[in-house]
């Protein structure tokens, strides 16, 4: 290894852990403003929350130093910082929870920040597994069909009898051994995996595009299969599970992957106008999606205490400052901690709070799509894209709905929300990135072949697997 790669190296692994400690240290001000406001005194959940983080970041960054020492030094700590505020957030609400049950004479109910903080643990030791089974990327498009039927076989888990358990009206969950989880979540993965998988090896045929409509070229009707399999895949989830927000997120990832390998702009036309069609099928045939929509068109209809006017109450609280952690009254929102955590964000952050977060989830997904940009390979730059993409459309179809911009999904806040199931799943995509972005830095930092020889990167678009291109030794350099 040269001395400039290993200066390079060292730079980004200190920077990495520069900016977790930075992460770690804003979550640790979160969790003690808000024992301090509500119990004026730090708890020992929050010392044992604290820690438990700790560990977890501190053992992800050294197995990244270890495994991947080239990564982006900004992938994890950004995927920690929105883990703490999520729960800080979350630990506000356990509060709250906590004093309704004693009004009650309830039982007090268990810490959803302290299983929070457990999942997190699950999911960088998944982050960390990631980075030591997969130690190059392109060893997993191999199995594009296994992969996608893997996936397929994830979402349609819960219509088993016996296995899936419906809550609030959709049929999401997996109850196995009395541990629930919504195995869609997982399947996310799997899936944007097989997708880009195919794609790598058939997209240059998907593009060879014959008949025009208005000076638009289109594919050929036998073409269309790929894009007409993941449609019905999706309108079946919307139909069998009554699940939108997975339904929209499955087939707005195939679409981006699928302009991305063809390159040619009639697919997202296509794409546009099936969903759209399915879309108002879905609104005529179902009345939770007729719901959704009459509270997205009017949500102060009758008394005014929907979901999403009281999210947008709290939010409007909030104003621009927010009333401070643990001084607002989120948990008037139903599943604050989950689904409406952007609206408690708001209350309790105000506007700065939001735009913050934005920011960081902007970050988040422009580093995904600089890894693509950078990785060699064919696979790479659709696998990179995928999970960018998969992450840009969860967060943009949840915060649309929590301000009113769009119809509720159903969907859970990359990160921030409470739930294990979407946490390890986003911590096992952030570690595909940081084993992507390895392979293009370290790349980039390798020396040329030798004396006489310029080694030159074919096309990105125009490769299955890394390719080099030597030229011949220039005569000027022949002795």
């Amino acid at each position: 290894m040269s001395a400039t790669a290993s200066r390079s190296r060292n730079r980004a692994r200190t920077q990495e852990a520069w900016l977790l400690g930075c992460a770690l240290f804003i979550t640790a001000v979160g969790m003690v403003t808000v024992d301090l406001t509500l119990r004026d005194t730090i708890t020992a959940l929050t010392l044992r929350i604290l820690s438990t983080l700790l560990g977890a970041s501190v053992i992800a960054h050294i197995v990244i130093r270890i495994r991947a020492a080239h990564a982006d030094p900004i992938l994890l700590p950004l995927a920690v910082l929105l883990t703490g505020i999520g729960t800080a957030v979350i630990h506000r609400l356990d509060f709250a929870d906590e004093l309704r049950a004693i009004n009650r004479g309830e039982p007090i109910p268990a810490s959803k920040a302290g299983a929070q903080a457990t999942w997190f643990v699950v999911g960088a030791a998944l982050l960390a597994l990631t980075l030591i089974a997969v130690r190059d990327h392109r060893r997993i498009q191999r199995y594009p069909w296994t992969l996608t039927l893997l996936g397929l076989l994830m979402v349609l888990a819960p219509l088993v009898p016996g296995l899936g358990r419906t809550i609030r009206g959709a049929t999401l969950w997996v109850s196995i051994a009395g541990l629930s989880f919504q195995p869609a979540e997982i399947a996310k993965v799997v899936l944007t995996v097989g997708f880009a998988s195919y794609l790598a090896r058939h997209g240059r045929a998907l593009g060879a595009l014959r008949a025009r409509f208005m000076r638009i070229p289109f594919p050929r009707p036998r073409d269309l299969g790929p894009l007409l399999t993941v449609w019905a895949l999706s309108l079946s989830v919307l139909i069998l599970q009554r699940d939108l927000g997975t339904s929209l997120l499955f087939f707005g990832v195939f679409v981006v992957l699928l302009y991305l390998a063809t390159e040619q702009r009639s697919w997202p036309l296509i794409g546009l106008a099936m969903f759209s069609t399915g879309a108002a099928v879905a609104w005529w045939m179902f009345a939770h999606v007729q719901i959704r929509v009459a509270l997205w068109l009017d949500p102060f209809v009758g008394d005014g205490t929907s979901q999403v006017a009281l999210g947008l109450y709290g939010l409007a609280n909030g104003g621009l400052f927010g009333a401070g952690l643990g001084a607002g009254y989120p948990q008037l929102v139903p599943f604050a901690e989950s689904d409406f955590i952007f609206a408690s964000i708001g209350e309790e952050l105000g506007l700065v709070g939001c735009i913050a977060i934005l920011m960081i989830y902007a970050v988040l997904v422009a580093r995904g799509l600089k890894i693509a940009n950078t990785v060699r390979d064919r696979f790479g730059l659709l696998l990179a894209s995928g999970i960018a993409t998969v992450l840009a459309l969860q967060t943009f179809v949840v915060l649309g709905g929590v301000t009113r911009l769009i119809p509720l999904t159903g969907l859970t806040t990359p990160f921030l929300s409470s739930g294990g199931s979407s946490l390890v799943a986003n911590f096992i995509m952030v570690g595909l990135l940081i084993r992507m972005s390895h392979a293009a830095r370290s790349a980039a930092t390798t020396p040329a072949a030798g004396p006489g020889f310029d080694v030159v990167s074919a096309p990105r678009h125009d490769m299955a697997q890394t390719t080099q291109v030597i030229e011949l030794p220039n005569a000027r350099n022949i002795t």
